[in-house]
């Protein structure tokens, strides 16, 4: 890369670390709160060493004139991801005096929205270690909804370019320009948050809960503050969440079309229909086999499996019961509900529902073709037409998510972890879900036992799921870096 690039480059990933500095203000205001000084230092060496990286980083100036070209941008979005969990982990290590591995794990289970921990002990946590894992679950879900908008279908990965498509047939009556749609995005994103806030304080958990919660939900993140996760609140709070998991794992776009007086954008957004009524009948189905199958209140048994099937479904990860203990219906049910994750353009992770809908509309357009070999059949989305490229970049990107949680699977495997724990670790890293199956990982577990090199394992995991595995796998080819 030439270097007015790497210097636009680094400025951009100075200003991130700032960003990130200014954000450890938040746990630092926190343990005064709480009177916990003695978790403070951790927080303000933190902050001093990620600021002055960042400052020496922007100090040299933006270069003047110097456009980022699609490769670059490649680049620059791997790289700021792993960047700032490098240092969003030193206040973690310093704090439970951990490992690096378990710090960077933590952090970057928190940052791509996962959920997986390998901290126990969560009711007695230092306030401002809560703080800051539900803090970094926040930051990364916006960060993704403006990635998943403005970058991946510049980028044109795993179809993508669908959402490019339909943008920029929206007038500016619709849908504002970038600087003015991120404005609009981050004032919904707050929205959502403070209405989650106050939601969770009238169901009763406490200011402290309420807005660790609050943070977790909307990103569709999953880090609570009690080991028993959502299981220690009452039934009130898990509808309250179920309602803010759905609404995080939406486009947001169509949340500011709304704003702008496209008032039906969501109820006539083919992947929004779809992705309400796949939930719908998953949770009622399931939750009358779960009725069916033990001694609970019909009323309880819905709540319990549609809390369950929308935390998966939407990569939240919380939990309210042991899901894996209600046999092994339940158990492959949820493995493969991992997959499927919310709507594009959201916080959620997973494959995304569109890619589903598109892939069972190629399926019809076959059978179709079939029956009627001269017939011309045209391919819609959402009403855009289906191009080759689009077919091409779904199929790629399905592929090589599933190359990649298998070959993850083998990795862990070959560490000595039993084939569920190795399967189901790989599939939640990667789609960003959070726990997994089976005793080790599952809601009751954590991923604390799991070696090192399976914890650096699945944070890579991770990192390719949040970043739609082609974005970073580009980057390991030669062609890439070649001038």
């Amino acid at each position: 890369m030439a270097l007015p690039t790497l210097r636009i480059i680094g400025f951009i990933l100075g200003i991130f670390l700032i960003t990130l500095a200014v954000s450890m203000i938040i746990p630092m205001l926190t343990l005064l709160a709480y009177e916990r000084t003695d978790d403070l230092q951790a927080f303000i060496w933190g902050s001093l060493i990620t600021f002055s990286c960042g400052f020496a980083l922007v100090a040299p100036g933006r270069p003047a004139n110097t456009n980022l070209r699609p490769r670059d941008m490649y680049f620059l979005t791997t790289i700021s991801w792993v960047v700032v969990c490098c240092f969003a982990a030193l206040p973690l290590m310093l704090i439970q005096h951990i490992s690096y591995s378990d710090a960077f794990f933590e952090t970057m289970s928190g940052i791509t929205t996962t959920g997986a921990t390998v901290l126990s002990g969560l009711d007695s946590a230092s306030p401002g270690l809560l703080i800051w894992r539900s803090l970094l679950h926040w930051l990364g879900g916006i960060g993704f909804i403006g990635m998943a908008i403005a970058i991946l279908p510049l980028l044109r990965v795993g179809g993508m370019r669908l959402f490019q498509t339909e943008s920029s047939d929206w007038s500016e009556k619709v849908m504002p320009r970038s600087h003015v749609a991120g404005q609009y995005l981050l004032v919904i994103y707050l929205t959502f948050t403070v209405a989650a806030f106050v939601a969770f304080l009238l169901t009763g958990m406490s200011m402290f809960d309420a807005i660790n919660h609050a943070m977790s939900t909307v990103a569709t993140g999953g880090f609570s503050t009690s080991d028993a996760s959502m299981g220690k609140f009452g039934p009130s709070a898990h509808w309250v969440a179920i309602f803010f998991m759905l609404l995080g794992s939406l486009p947001f776009t169509l949340y500011v079309m709304t704003l702008r007086g496209h008032r039906t954008a969501l109820l006539r957004d083919q992947q929004v229909r779809g992705f309400v009524v796949m939930l719908a009948i998953t949770s009622l189905l399931f939750s009358g086999w779960y009725w069916l199958n033990n001694d609970i209140p019909a009323l309880d048994a819905l709540r319990i499996v549609t809390f369950s099937v929308v935390s998966v479904v939407t990569t939240t990860g919380f939990a309210v019961d042991d899901y894996t203990q209600w046999g092994g219906f339940a158990v492959m049910a949820f493995f493969y509900l991992t997959f499927v994750g919310g709507c594009s353009g959201s916080t959620s992770g997973g494959l995304k529902m569109f890619r589903f809908q598109v892939a069972y509309s190629l399926l019809r357009a076959n059978f179709k073709q079939l029956i009627h070999p001269r017939a011309v059949i045209r391919q819609q989305y959402n009403g855009h037409n289906l191009d080759e490229e689009i077919v091409r970049s779904i199929l790629t990107f399905s592929f090589f998510i599933t190359m990649t949680i298998g070959v993850l699977a083998l990795c862990l495997a070959l560490l000595g972890l039993d084939p569920i724990t190795a399967l189901t670790g790989a599939a939640t890293a990667v789609c960003n879900v959070g726990p997994g199956l089976g005793e080790i990982i599952g809601p009751a577990g954590n991923f604390s036992t799991l070696p090192d090199t399976a914890k650096w394992l699945l944070s890579i995991g991770m990192l390719l799921g949040r970043l739609e595995i082609i974005t970073v796998l580009v980057l390991l080819t030669p062609a890439f870096w070649r001038h």
